[in-house]
Protein backbone atom coordinates (compact mmCIF):
# COMPACT_ATOMS: atom_id res chain seq x y z
CA UNK A 1 0.00 0.00 0.00
CA UNK A 2 1.51 3.34 -1.08
CA UNK A 3 1.36 6.66 0.76
CA UNK A 4 -1.61 7.94 -1.29
CA UNK A 5 -3.67 4.88 -0.31
CA UNK A 6 -2.62 5.29 3.31
CA UNK A 7 -3.74 8.93 3.30
CA UNK A 8 -6.94 8.73 1.25
CA UNK A 9 -7.85 5.09 1.08
CA UNK A 10 -8.71 3.31 -2.14
CA UNK A 11 -9.66 5.76 -4.90
CA UNK A 12 -12.30 3.43 -6.32
CA UNK A 13 -14.17 3.22 -3.04
CA UNK A 14 -14.05 7.01 -2.60
CA UNK A 15 -15.06 8.04 -6.12
CA UNK A 16 -16.68 4.89 -7.43
CA UNK A 17 -20.36 5.70 -6.78
CA UNK A 18 -20.02 9.16 -8.30
CA UNK A 19 -18.33 7.83 -11.44
CA UNK A 20 -20.58 4.88 -11.95
CA UNK A 21 -23.73 6.84 -11.31
CA UNK A 22 -25.55 3.67 -10.30
CA UNK A 23 -28.49 4.49 -8.06
CA UNK A 24 -27.69 8.20 -7.89
CA UNK A 25 -29.08 11.20 -9.70
CA UNK A 26 -27.10 13.95 -11.30
CA UNK A 27 -27.51 16.21 -8.27
CA UNK A 28 -26.29 13.46 -5.94
CA UNK A 29 -23.24 12.94 -8.12
CA UNK A 30 -22.50 16.65 -8.12
CA UNK A 31 -22.84 16.72 -4.34
CA UNK A 32 -20.41 13.81 -4.04
CA UNK A 33 -17.88 15.54 -6.28
CA UNK A 34 -18.22 18.71 -4.23
CA UNK A 35 -17.58 16.81 -1.01
CA UNK A 36 -14.52 15.18 -2.56
CA UNK A 37 -13.20 18.54 -3.71
CA UNK A 38 -13.63 20.03 -0.24
CA UNK A 39 -11.92 16.98 1.32
CA UNK A 40 -8.93 17.38 -1.00
CA UNK A 41 -8.76 21.07 -0.20
CA UNK A 42 -8.71 20.38 3.54
CA UNK A 43 -6.09 17.68 3.09
CA UNK A 44 -3.94 20.03 1.07
CA UNK A 45 -4.14 22.68 3.82
CA UNK A 46 -3.13 20.09 6.40
CA UNK A 47 -0.11 18.99 4.35
CA UNK A 48 0.93 22.60 3.95
CA UNK A 49 0.97 23.03 7.72
CA UNK A 50 2.99 19.84 8.16
CA UNK A 51 5.45 20.96 5.50
CA UNK A 52 5.94 24.31 7.26
CA UNK A 53 6.42 22.50 10.57
CA UNK A 54 9.14 20.24 9.10
CA UNK A 55 10.82 23.27 7.60
CA UNK A 56 10.88 24.97 11.00
CA UNK A 57 12.34 21.79 12.55
CA UNK A 58 15.00 21.59 9.85
CA UNK A 59 16.00 25.20 10.59
CA UNK A 60 16.19 24.44 14.31
CA UNK A 61 18.34 21.32 13.78
CA UNK A 62 20.57 23.34 11.48
CA UNK A 63 21.11 25.91 14.20
CA UNK A 64 21.89 23.02 16.58
CA UNK A 65 24.40 21.62 14.09
CA UNK A 66 22.32 18.38 13.89
CA UNK A 67 22.75 17.67 10.21
CA UNK A 68 21.15 14.22 10.20
CA UNK A 69 17.95 15.42 11.87
CA UNK A 70 17.79 18.45 9.58
CA UNK A 71 18.06 16.24 6.46
CA UNK A 72 15.27 13.98 7.75
CA UNK A 73 12.99 16.96 8.24
CA UNK A 74 13.77 18.21 4.74
CA UNK A 75 12.96 14.78 3.28
CA UNK A 76 9.58 14.83 5.05
CA UNK A 77 8.99 18.33 3.77
CA UNK A 78 9.77 17.21 0.23
CA UNK A 79 7.33 14.28 0.51
CA UNK A 80 4.61 16.63 1.72
CA UNK A 81 5.28 18.92 -1.23
CA UNK A 82 4.93 16.01 -3.66
CA UNK A 83 1.67 14.96 -2.01
CA UNK A 84 0.38 18.52 -2.23
CA UNK A 85 1.17 18.58 -5.95
CA UNK A 86 -0.78 15.37 -6.43
CA UNK A 87 -3.67 16.69 -4.38
CA UNK A 88 -3.71 19.87 -6.46
CA UNK A 89 -3.91 17.81 -9.66
CA UNK A 90 -6.70 15.70 -8.16
CA UNK A 91 -8.59 18.83 -7.17
CA UNK A 92 -8.31 20.11 -10.72
CA UNK A 93 -9.67 16.83 -12.13
CA UNK A 94 -12.59 16.86 -9.69
CA UNK A 95 -13.36 20.47 -10.53
CA UNK A 96 -13.29 19.72 -14.25
CA UNK A 97 -15.61 16.77 -13.69
CA UNK A 98 -18.01 18.96 -11.71
CA UNK A 99 -17.97 21.63 -14.39
CA UNK A 100 -18.57 19.14 -17.20
CA UNK A 101 -21.38 17.44 -15.29
CA UNK A 102 -23.08 20.76 -14.53
CA UNK A 103 -22.86 21.76 -18.19
CA UNK A 104 -24.19 18.36 -19.23
CA UNK A 105 -27.11 18.75 -16.79
CA UNK A 106 -27.92 22.19 -18.17
CA UNK A 107 -27.82 20.80 -21.71
CA UNK A 108 -30.00 17.85 -20.72
CA UNK A 109 -32.51 20.12 -18.98
CA UNK A 110 -32.61 22.37 -22.04
CA UNK A 111 -33.13 19.45 -24.41
CA UNK A 112 -35.79 18.00 -22.11
CA UNK A 113 -37.63 21.34 -21.98
CA UNK A 114 -37.46 21.63 -25.78
CA UNK A 115 -38.79 18.10 -26.20
CA UNK A 116 -41.61 18.77 -23.77
CA UNK A 117 -42.47 21.98 -25.59
CA UNK A 118 -42.48 20.19 -28.94
CA UNK A 119 -44.73 17.46 -27.53
CA UNK A 120 -47.15 20.06 -26.20
CA UNK A 121 -47.17 21.83 -29.57
CA UNK A 122 -48.01 18.57 -31.31
CA UNK A 123 -50.79 17.89 -28.84
CA UNK A 124 -52.27 21.34 -29.39
CA UNK A 125 -51.99 21.04 -33.15
CA UNK A 126 -53.83 17.71 -33.04
CA UNK A 127 -56.80 19.39 -31.37
CA UNK A 128 -56.65 22.46 -33.67
CA UNK A 129 -56.76 21.23 -37.23
CA UNK A 130 -56.62 23.56 -40.21
CA UNK A 131 -60.02 22.31 -41.35
CA UNK A 132 -61.53 23.30 -38.02
CA UNK A 133 -59.97 26.73 -38.32
CA UNK A 134 -61.44 27.22 -41.79
CA UNK A 135 -64.88 26.20 -40.53
CA UNK A 136 -64.57 28.58 -37.59
CA UNK A 137 -63.58 31.50 -39.82
CA UNK A 138 -66.45 30.73 -42.16
CA UNK A 139 -68.91 30.73 -39.26
CA UNK A 140 -67.53 34.08 -38.07
CA UNK A 141 -68.02 35.58 -41.53
CA UNK A 142 -71.58 34.25 -41.71
CA UNK A 143 -72.43 35.68 -38.30
CA UNK A 144 -70.91 39.04 -39.27
CA UNK A 145 -72.92 39.17 -42.52
CA UNK A 146 -76.12 38.28 -40.67
CA UNK A 147 -75.52 40.98 -38.09
CA UNK A 148 -74.86 43.52 -40.85
CA UNK A 149 -78.18 42.61 -42.50
CA UNK A 150 -79.97 43.03 -39.19
CA UNK A 151 -78.41 46.46 -38.68
CA UNK A 152 -79.43 47.55 -42.19
CA UNK A 153 -82.98 46.31 -41.60
CA UNK A 154 -83.25 48.22 -38.34
CA UNK A 155 -81.96 51.39 -40.04
CA UNK A 156 -84.63 51.27 -42.78
CA UNK A 157 -87.61 53.65 -42.10
CA UNK A 158 -90.99 51.98 -41.54
CA UNK A 159 -94.59 53.16 -41.26
CA UNK A 160 -95.37 56.84 -41.89
CA UNK A 161 -91.69 57.79 -41.99
CA UNK A 162 -91.15 55.44 -44.93
CA UNK A 163 -93.98 57.15 -46.92
CA UNK A 164 -92.45 60.62 -46.69
CA UNK A 165 -90.95 62.01 -49.90
CA UNK A 166 -87.44 63.07 -49.03
CA UNK A 167 -87.09 65.13 -52.23
CA UNK A 168 -90.23 67.08 -51.35
CA UNK A 169 -88.91 67.73 -47.87
CA UNK A 170 -85.60 68.97 -49.26
CA UNK A 171 -87.45 71.33 -51.64
CA UNK A 172 -89.48 72.74 -48.76
CA UNK A 173 -86.29 73.24 -46.76
CA UNK A 174 -84.75 75.18 -49.66
CA UNK A 175 -87.80 77.44 -49.82
CA UNK A 176 -87.53 78.17 -46.09
CA UNK A 177 -83.86 79.01 -46.48
CA UNK A 178 -84.66 81.37 -49.39
CA UNK A 179 -87.34 83.16 -47.36
CA UNK A 180 -84.98 83.56 -44.43
CA UNK A 181 -82.34 85.06 -46.74
CA UNK A 182 -84.87 87.43 -48.28
CA UNK A 183 -85.97 88.67 -44.85
CA UNK A 184 -82.35 89.33 -43.90
CA UNK A 185 -81.80 91.39 -47.09
CA UNK A 186 -85.11 93.31 -46.75
CA UNK A 187 -84.68 94.10 -43.05
CA UNK A 188 -82.50 97.30 -43.33
CA UNK A 189 -84.73 98.85 -46.07
CA UNK A 190 -87.83 98.46 -43.93
CA UNK A 191 -86.02 100.14 -41.01
CA UNK A 192 -85.12 103.21 -43.16
CA UNK A 193 -88.68 103.61 -44.43
CA UNK A 194 -90.02 103.42 -40.91
CA UNK A 195 -87.67 106.18 -39.67
CA UNK A 196 -88.76 108.56 -42.47
CA UNK A 197 -92.43 108.27 -41.46
CA UNK A 198 -91.72 108.51 -37.73
CA UNK A 199 -94.12 111.00 -36.06
CA UNK A 200 -97.14 110.18 -38.25
CA UNK A 201 -99.99 108.09 -36.85
CA UNK A 202 -101.43 105.92 -39.63
CA UNK A 203 -105.09 105.25 -39.91
CA UNK A 204 -106.71 101.88 -40.26
CA UNK A 205 -106.24 101.92 -44.03
CA UNK A 206 -102.49 102.47 -43.67
CA UNK A 207 -102.26 99.76 -41.03
CA UNK A 208 -104.00 97.45 -43.48
CA UNK A 209 -101.67 98.48 -46.31
CA UNK A 210 -103.98 100.81 -48.35
CA UNK A 211 -101.93 103.38 -50.29
CA UNK A 212 -103.07 107.04 -50.49
CA UNK A 213 -104.97 106.98 -47.20
CA UNK A 214 -104.50 109.99 -44.91
CA UNK A 215 -102.34 109.57 -41.92
CA UNK A 216 -102.89 110.90 -38.42
CA UNK A 217 -99.91 112.48 -36.64
CA UNK A 218 -98.43 110.22 -34.10
CA UNK A 219 -95.22 108.60 -32.91
CA UNK A 220 -95.68 105.05 -34.20
CA UNK A 221 -93.92 104.09 -37.47
CA UNK A 222 -95.92 102.65 -40.36
CA UNK A 223 -95.92 98.85 -40.36
CA UNK A 224 -94.84 96.83 -43.34
CA UNK A 225 -97.50 95.94 -45.91
CA UNK A 226 -99.05 92.50 -45.74
CA UNK A 227 -101.77 90.61 -47.57
CA UNK A 228 -105.36 91.54 -46.54
CA UNK A 229 -108.15 89.17 -45.73
CA UNK A 230 -111.55 89.64 -47.46
CA UNK A 231 -112.99 91.19 -44.29
CA UNK A 232 -110.09 93.66 -44.00
CA UNK A 233 -110.42 94.63 -47.66
CA UNK A 234 -114.14 95.34 -47.25
CA UNK A 235 -113.52 97.44 -44.13
CA UNK A 236 -110.76 99.44 -45.87
CA UNK A 237 -112.99 100.16 -48.85
CA UNK A 238 -115.70 101.45 -46.51
CA UNK A 239 -113.28 103.81 -44.75
CA UNK A 240 -112.02 105.14 -48.10
CA UNK A 241 -115.56 105.82 -49.24
CA UNK A 242 -116.44 107.68 -46.03
CA UNK A 243 -113.25 109.77 -46.29
CA UNK A 244 -114.15 110.95 -49.78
Amino acid sequence: MNITQMLFGKPKSALGPARSGTGSSTMETLEKLKETYEMLEKRNALLEKKMEAELDKAKAHTRDKNKKAALLCLKKKKMYEEQMDKLTNNQLRVWEQMNMLENAKVTADTVGALKEGAAQMKAIQKTNKIEDLDDTLEEINEVSDRQRELDDALATPVGQAAELDEDELLLELEELQAEALEEEVRGPAVGVASSSHRGAQPGLAEELGIEGAPSVPGGRPAPAKRALTPEEEELAALEAEMAS
